[in-house]
């Protein structure tokens, strides 16, 4: 596994960062991609055999620019995490077009784009894809026309790119977290807002950035190797179930 290599997107923070983490512990290469400088120089600072690389996945052209070098810095590429998001809510009648097209340029966009160019690499390697969407991409909610609309596409994106890449050993996957613990969401939760989530997941609690970063590791590696154009939603059961009653639960 010490030849192995990624791209991991959105890598400075959360789950990019903990999928980095996984893959160096299993002896990978890692090229670092994230848009905010600071915090990514000060992610990789911390590691070894990584390279940061600051980039928009959103432009075409850093795209680009961004896959040429990694394939420079690692020598090939073996797998594409397709990590980088905007996590943007707000109510639809608030949600204008530049705002629309903020969340779609690095939800769905970047992940096009980035598929598509890392392709030619893969094709080599007979690689693998994993793509991030979000239970919002399964499940409605309030304020998410923009983000759970994006994230949907995301899915479908997956299986079509596994329809047509599979012809050259290229697997693309696609794992949908559900809530998890991260330092962004506890600052915004409310204690309501965490005790619902509780209430509705099976498992009675949010997930970690390491469980989901685990299922993306797997997802790349040979134990996942007849496994292409699915879906794993991480989420503790919360997209299985819907609305669970606490009364209920304790009758049971």
């Amino acid at each position: 596994m010490h030849n192995k290599t990624a791209i991991v997107t959105g890598a400075a923070r959360g789950i990019g960062l903990a999928t980095t983490k996984l893959f160096l512990a299993e002896g990978r290469r890692v090229a670092m991609v994230d848009r905010d400088s600071e915090e990514l120089a000060k992610a990789a600072s911390t590691l070894e055999n990584v390279f940061p690389l600051d980039y928009d996945i959103s432009v075409p052209e850093q795209v680009t620019k961004m896959v040429a070098e990694a394939e420079d810095k690692l020598g090939h590429i073996d797998a594409l995490v397709n990590n980088a998001g905007v996590a943007d809510f707000g109510p639809m009648e608030d949600t204008d077009f530049d705002r629309w097209r903020t969340v779609m340029a690095t939800n769905l966009d970047g992940v096009f784009l980035c598929s598509q160019v890392a392709t030619p690499a893969l094709k080599h390697s007979k690689g693998c894809i994993v793509n991030i969407a979000s239970i919002s991409g399964l499940r409605a909610s309030t304020l998410r026309v923009a983000y759970g609309t994006s994230k949907a596409a995301v899915i479908h994106l997956t299986q079509q790119y596994a329809a047509e890449l599979g012809d050259y050993g290229i697997r693309v996957n696609c794992v949908a977290p559900g809530p998890v613990r991260t330092k962004l969401a506890m600052a915004v939760h409310t204690q309501d807002i965490i005790d619902a989530y509780h209430d509705a997941i099976p498992l009675n609690r949010y997930g970690s950035e390491d469980e989901i970063a685990n299922v993306i590791v797997f997802l790349c590696s040979e134990k996942a190797s007849y496994v292409t154009g699915q879906l794993i939603a991480a989420d503790g059961g919360f997209e299985s179930t819907g609305i669970g009653l606490p009364s209920l639960r304790q009758e049971s």
